[in-house]
């Protein structure tokens, strides 16, 4: 959540930033009032320990000099209850302003542009050829299930919509791209690991708004556990309430894992295919830094992704997300978007996001300066690639007027072919 030491000492800057989110700027007074409120509770406690404690000293000194002290046990018994009293106002009031703490959203990049929702995200970068073709495209599915090499129906039948059965060709390239993503990020040097797939309810709800949580994630029945969303998640929980030294940072990180999302809401599972799935893999990267490098660290993670693209030739785009579609927990976000001629339209292939300390203060992740002072750290996080999407975009992108898919170069030494044919799609 977002700091209160900032809305202690500059609350216009923070209701300036609700009304760029378009949320309600009186809920910072609100905060104010609870936090006030608050501090004078804790300030009336810490007084009653100080004077049982000046009490204990007088007991102590009457004791040594044998006098009376009975009106001194007498006061001091009284104390306790007193202290008991005040904690659960301060506690009460603690959790109601704590709870409309974290309902302000993170201060926003002035690069962030205003909107009201994606449609208004504006895109800042092109790249890559788009092709063209002298034949009808097909979609995805239509490609796939030409080939043999997917199949939706069964899937459906078994678990129902969102999920698929990958066969053949298409299994060894969705495995092949995991294996070129492990291999692209090894070479910039981030560190490997693969993290549970679940994961305690209350660290995914520090991570995500209770409305993200009841439409994106599965919950575990009878148990306090849910299935990850994507590895991020377990990322950032590695270090909960870890405190690092200047020098162990960054803390740079990819892992690659299965996820599973239920996809409730505005998009659900309203398409066939491999775009929008309850269960897909992906390779994410997940940075730790100091404060005044995350920006430099932001451009770091958008090179690593336009570089897994670029080798995958397929033509994309980068776009700034709006204050409208800007999640509240984001500093600053921008998603990359490959070409789809079946829908002659980008599709989001990638999320790169500037959390700041919005994440790491629910976490309890700081760090030491070198002047004794600490800090809560700045996080980030892009996708590497998910490989149902990429494997859409090599699908649509690549296909032959054959029905026939040319696989990127840069993949042929992970899956031993450069094209799939109906020829090939047996075991």
């Amino acid at each position: 959540m977002i700091d209160i030491k900032l809305i202690r000492e500059n609350p216009e800057l923070v209701k300036e930033n609700q009304k760029r989110t378009g949320q309600k700027s009186e809920v910072i007074n609100a905060v104010l009032k609870l936090d006030e409120q608050w501090r004078k509770k804790k300030h009336e406690a810490d007084k009653l320990r100080s004077e049982r404690n000046k009490i204990s000293k007088k007991i102590n000194q009457a004791k040594k000099q044998k006098k009376d002290f009975k009106q001194l046990i007498k006061k001091a018994k009284l104390i306790p209850d007193k202290i008991k009293k005040i904690e659960v106002q301060t506690n009460e009031l603690k959790k109601k302003r704590d709870k409309l703490l974290a309902t302000i959203p993170n201060i926003i990049s002035d690069k962030t542009p205003l909107g009201k929702d994606d449609s208004d995200n504006v895109e800042i970068k092109k790249f890559g050829k788009i092709p063209k073709f002298n034949f009808k495209v097909k979609n995805h599915v239509e490609l796939a299930e030409k080939l043999g090499i997917a199949d939706f129906e069964e899937s459906a039948k078994t678990s129902g919509n969102g999920f698929y059965y990958l066969k053949n060709k298409l299994a060894i390239l969705n495995q092949a791209l995991i294996k070129f993503g492990i291999d692209y990020m090894e070479k910039k040097k981030y560190e490997y690991i693969e993290t549970p797939l679940m994961i305690r309810k209350e660290i995914l709800t520090t991570s995500e708004s209770e409305e993200s949580f009841t439409n994106s994630i599965y919950a575990v029945e009878d148990t306090d556990l849910a299935l990850i969303g994507t590895a991020e998640h377990s990322l950032i929980a590695m270090h909960k309430n870890q405190t690092f030294n200047e020098k162990q940072l960054p803390k740079k990180y990819f892992s690659y894992s299965m996820c599973f999302r239920k996809e409730i809401g505005s998009h659900g599972i309203n398409e066939k295919g491999l775009w929008r799935t309850h269960q897909f893999n992906k390779v994410e990267q997940f940075i730790f830094c100091l404060p005044e490098h995350s920006e430099k660290f932001y451009d770091e993670l958008l090179k690593n992704s336009e570089g897994i693209l670029k080798e995958l030739k397929l033509p994309y785009r980068i776009v700034e997300i709006c204050t409208g579609d800007l999640a509240k927990w984001k500093f600053r976000s921008a998603d990359i978007e490959v070409w789809r001629p079946t829908t002659n339209s980008y599709g989001e292939v990638m999320s790169l996001s500037n959390i700041k300390d919005y994440q790491a203060r629910d976490h309890n992740i700081k760090v030491v300066r070198k002047n004794g002072e600490r800090q809560i750290i700045h996080t980030l996080n892009n996708t590497a690639l998910a490989t149902s999407r990429i494997l859409v975009a090599i699908l649509e992108n690549n296909q032959q007027k054959d029905g026939s898919i040319k696989i990127p170069k840069v993949l042929w030494k992970y899956c031993g072919f450069k094209e799939i044919t109906s020829k090939q799609t047996s075991s």
